[in-house]
């Protein structure tokens, strides 16, 4: 079975940093890219950064030069560390892993920043 587990969302205020982490299935996460998507109320989901399995990321505009992405193969887990945070980076944030018929993701975990 595929799981995909988010962690590390919380409040912080503007300025400050937060570490989101993504537990996966060995079986999604091995040798696959993973993605880290953010979603507000009434938008779209938007990609925020992806890795591939070895260690090549991307990020969108908005957030290059401020959070980084990274994985731990061994451990399974994906994660984004995120600094200089904006009150516009306020949503919930999501990991994403492509299988053969479809994607699969968390449940999301929240963060919220206040000015």
């Amino acid at each position: 079975q595929v799981q995909l587990v988010e962690s590390g969302g919380g409040l912080v205020q503007a300025g400050g940093s937060l570490r989101l982490s993504c537990a996966a299935s060995r079986t999604i996460f091995s040798g696959n890219v993973m993605y880290w998507y953010r979603q507000t109320p009434g938008k779209e989901r938007e990609l925020v950064a992806g890795i591939t399995s070895g260690g090549s990321a991307d990020y969108a505009d908005s957030v290059k030069g401020r959070f980084t992405i990274s994985r731990d193969n061994a451990k399974n887990t994906m994660y984004l560390q995120m600094n200089s945070l904006k009150p516009e980076d306020t949503a919930v944030y999501y990991c994403a892993a492509p299988g053969s018929s479809r994607t699969y993701w968390g449940q999301g975990t929240q963060v919220t920043v206040s000015t």
